[in-house]
């Protein structure tokens, strides 16, 4: 119990300077899959909140919205929608630029029009790259990479079911507002 009540102690203390913070982010990806010749480039946007410090740790969670031109799942365009959850390990380089990796993971949701099925689920591993450029104190402007490995739920024909995987290479800018 006490070494519990240290660790707790010791982490609260790492992230006495941490602050809250929301942005917002805006970009373009471009989708290939493994097993099929299909492939699918659009825009994004996504909102997120986190928690951290703009030089050290944070993490992050954010909504994201994919346009979605493939017509691998069904005849209609489909949007995606997924949820992401992210550890950020950013480095103070210099007082006006902020390099930092991410890894995390993410689920998503993508309407589909066919018989046996309305929507796929999917999930994600991430990693990405990018740099904060701080503005002031409470503003940051952000510009990133992001790779995401997806897995999609297996696709219900009257034959067969199919499973596919893609990659997503995302490339995004971005404005955070610290608290």
């Amino acid at each position: 119990m006490k070494t519990l009540l240290f660790f707790m102690v010791l982490a609260s203390s790492l992230y006495s300077d941490a602050k809250i913070y929301t942005g917002a982010n805006y970009g373009f990806y471009n989708e290939s899959f493994t097993n099929t010749l299909a492939e699918s480039s659009n825009q994004l946007a996504s909102i997120k909140l986190g928690y951290g410090k703009r030089e050290a740790y944070a993490i992050e969670c954010s909504l994201e919205f994919l346009k979605n031109n493939s017509k691998i799942f069904s005849a209609e365009d489909a949007n995606k929608y997924a949820f992401n959850l992210e550890l950020i390990k950013a480095f103070e380089l210099t007082k006006h630029l902020n390099p930092f990796v991410k890894i995390g993971f993410g689920t998503g949701i993508l309407k589909i029009e066919r018989k046996l099925q309305s929507g796929l689920s999917y999930g994600t591993f991430n990693v990405g790259l990018g740099a904060y450029i701080p503005l002031s104190e409470h503003f940051d402007f952000e510009v990133g990479y992001l790779y995401k490995a997806a897995s999609y739920e297996q696709i219900d024909t009257i034959v067969e079911q199919t499973s596919y995987k893609s990659d997503i290479n995302m490339f995004y800018t971005g404005l955070n507002v610290r608290f």
